[in-house]
C-alpha cells in the first residue's frame, strides 16, 4: 500500500465558535473535516458538553501542510486572546491524497 504524509490540524475550543470555524475552512479550501463533542479541563477550567453554551468541540482536518499552518496562524491571531482555544498539527499517513 502506498501512502502520502499530509497533515492533521486540530482544535479544541468553544461549541459557539463552530459556525465562524467552519467558514473559515471553507474560505481557506479545506475539502472536509470532522467534528465532535469534547469534554475536559484546562486553564479555563472544566468544560463540558451537558449545556451547549459551556461545550467544547474537537474539529480535525487533513490538508497540506500549507493550508495547516496558515489557518493555525489564523486561529491564533484571531482567536487566542479571546477565546478557550488549543490546537495542534501532526504528520499524518494517508492513502487516497485525492481527497484531500
Amino acid at each position: 500500500m502506498q501512502t502520502e504524509i499530509r497533515t492533521l490540524l486540530t482544535v479544541i475550543t468553544e461549541a459557539n465558535l463552530e459556525p465562524t470555524l467552519l467558514r473559515t475552512l471553507t474560505r481557506e479550501g479545506l475539502r472536509g473535516y470532522t467534528i465532535t463533542d469534547a469534554r475536559g479541563r484546562g486553564d479555563h477550567g472544566e468544560r463540558n458538553a451537558s449545556w451547549s453554551e459551556s461545550g467544547n468541540i474537537r474539529l480535525e482536518a487533513i490538508c497540506s501542510r500549507e493550508q495547516a499552518e496558515r489557518l493555525l496562524a489564523h486561529l491564533q491571531s484571531r482567536y487566542y486572546p479571546d477565546y478557550a482555544m488549543v490546537a495542534f498539527l501532526q504528520p499524518v499517513e494517508i492513502v487516497r491524497p485525492e481527497k484531500f
